[in-house]
């Protein structure tokens, strides 16, 4: 990915973004995964600021696909989204993590290691220990669709920087455990439709985000939109068949 949009970042943004490529070239596998050659980087314009969209995405053996996106919109907003999408033969969480920043702050902070055939005990456990000795003052309330997160699912609004550095500890924590979790763990092919029923019920839930789908709307359009969440955001296992392990 190139530079140019990170580093005009927020600070919270660039390191978190940081962490996360740190984490999977430590312990994962990386190989490509292919974007669309027009959704790989993107601009357009959103009331009257430019906004940009980069997106990194690799796959492994355990992961169908790991998405990393960065965007910027003027100087006014910055966001950071990523999901790990298992492969339907790996009973895993779905990781997730993202970022809001507008103006110096930080607006919304989330990270979660979502179950989709139930949260093994040793996630539970790791969970639990990464974010036992935090305090965050502003808890924000999870969205009507979001049943889908664990009891250990992190929403907050960072009050100062000691919010945001503890922020950035527990979800270094979540993922370093899952990508050690998915290095170990074989393959259960007998349990791919359910697992494949979990992760359709979390992008289909994830979806149903209109904040996301307006944004997205009013810079490229009602068919971009549809396309980009369909295919980059929250695509599922069985419509993948370009990037085939």
């Amino acid at each position: 990915m190139t530079t140019s949009i990170r580093e005009q970042l927020h600070p919270l943004l660039q390191r978190l973004a940081e962490a996360i490529e740190a984490q999977w070239q430590k312990h994962l596998d990386l190989e490509p995964y292919f974007l669309p050659d027009d959704l790989g980087y993107v601009e357009g314009r959103l009331e009257g600021e430019k906004l940009i969209i980069q997106n990194r995405c690799y796959q492994t053996r355990a992961f169908r696909k790991l998405h990393l996106e960065l965007a910027r919109v003027g100087n006014n907003l910055d966001i950071l989204h990523c999901v790990m999408f298992p492969r339907p033969e790996y009973a895993l969480p779905m990781f997730g993590t993202d970022l809001v920043g507008g103006r110096g702050q930080i607006s919304a902070a989330i990270v979660d290691l979502s179950p989709v055939v139930g949260l093994p005990d040793s996630y539970d456990k790791a969970m639990s220990a990464a974010i036992k000795a935090t305090h965050f003052k502003q808890l924000r309330e999870l969205p009507t669709w979001g049943n889908i997160f664990s009891k250990h699912c992190l929403f907050i609004r960072p009050e100062n920087a000691q919010e945001e550095d503890d922020f950035l500890t527990v979800t270094t924590a979540y993922l370093e455990h899952h990508c050690k979790q998915a290095q170990q763990l074989q393959p259960n092919p007998e349990a791919a439709s359910e697992i494949l029923a979990g992760q359709t019920n979390y992008c289909t839930q994830q979806q149903l985000n209109d904040k996301t789908r307006r944004v997205l709307q009013k810079a490229f359009g009602d068919a971009w939109a549809e396309r980009y969440m369909n295919t980059v955001l929250f695509d599922l296992p069985a419509e993948d068949a370009t990037n085939k392990h």
